[in-house]
């Protein structure tokens, strides 16, 4: 995300399922309710370590191409492997490319099983890259991105235990930072046949706010998703927000993050998206991007908001 706040962004109400009377529940009694039926699906023990991990001096910030950055593609390739997605490139997981410059990067790439495998596919997508060193300062990134890599590894963990209807396909996504190369690639590759994807859930920046908020965006483009994303508001600890997703000329003035994380990829070959993501914070793109700094508890309710939302997705697309 590159932009901050802007004033008259949507909140979802915690009680608003359509009800003229969901404005008088008292804010405390509301957030009580909530927390009693929220989903719950996510190893929060296994969700913190594996964003430590990826935010580790091992892999030096996860630069394209770089020593760390390989690290890390290595060892999310172990990952699903062991999780059991199956690899979804002819000789396993890898899809490698080259951005210009001479970066050499690599997607990895897993698939589910499904019940109806016929159906239109659903993309889970989250950029492992980041800055790496720079000038011999590291870039950890641990929200930006270690922290939508570890969602999306729970979410395959969840979905390989109990396949879905539709078809997965779970990408960790390279060169992002440098322009979502890595998107680009996999959205013209042949591993998505044009017409058979139903819908891209993009993950990128999930694990700090202050104010318990989450933005999920892509609705002004598919307005059937918000009826879905409300009912999943009712089974989540966090609180949905709307907007950042229309020109800011005809959004009050409002930012638009349309094209800046991978969903941008999907979006312009005309491939609906939601996109999870924070605000942008004092740390965003910056060496200070922590794992001290990481929210536990609202990273594990995302983690768990993230989960069901594509449960339901799942659960409802046709």
């Amino acid at each position: 995300m590159r932009v901050a706040l802007a004033p008259g962004v949507v909140l979802l109400a915690l009680a608003a399922q359509g009800h003229p009377s969901a404005g008088a529940v008292p804010a405390e009694s509301a957030a009580t309710a909530q927390l009693a039926t929220a989903a719950r699906h996510v190893d929060r023990s296994q969700l913190m370590r594996d964003i430590a991990t990826l935010a580790s001096s091992t892999f030096e910030g996860r630069g394209t191409g770089a020593p760390g950055g390989l690290r890390a593609r290595q060892w999310i390739v172990e990952r699903f492997s062991r999780i059991g997605l199956a690899p979804a490139v002819q000789g396993g997981y890898l899809q490698p490319f080259t951005v210009t410059g001479g970066y050499r990067a690599a997607n990895v790439i897993g698939r589910t099983s499904a019940r109806e495998p016929g159906a239109a596919t659903l993309v889970i997508t989250a950029h492992y890259d980041h800055f790496g060193i720079r000038n011999g300062v590291p870039y950890p990134g641990a929200d930006d991105n270690a922290s939508g890599v570890a969602v999306l590894l729970a979410a395959a963990r969840h979905f390989t235990a109990d396949p879905p209807r539709h078809p997965m396909v779970f990408a960790a996504l390279d060169a992002e930072e440098l322009g979502l190369h890595g998107a680009r690639t996999l959205v013209q590759s042949s591993l998505l046949p044009r017409g058979r994807v139903a819908l891209n859930v993009n993950l990128d920046m999930l694990s700090r706010s202050d104010a318990n908020e989450i933005y999920a965006a892509g609705t002004s483009y598919a307005p059937w998703q918000m009826p879905i994303l409300r009912d999943v508001q009712t089974r989540a600890s966090v609180r949905i927000l709307f907007g950042h997703d229309r020109p800011a000329g005809s959004a009050g003035g409002r930012d638009d993050w349309t094209n800046l994380s991978d969903h941008g990829a999907f979006h312009a070959a005309g491939i609906p998206f939601v996109y999870f993501g924070v605000e942008d914070h004092p740390d965003y793109h910056r060496p200070t991007d922590t794992l001290d700094r990481i929210e536990p508890r609202f990273f594990g309710n995302v983690a768990d908001m993230v989960v069901e939302a594509i449960r339901t997705f799942d659960a409802r697309l046709p």
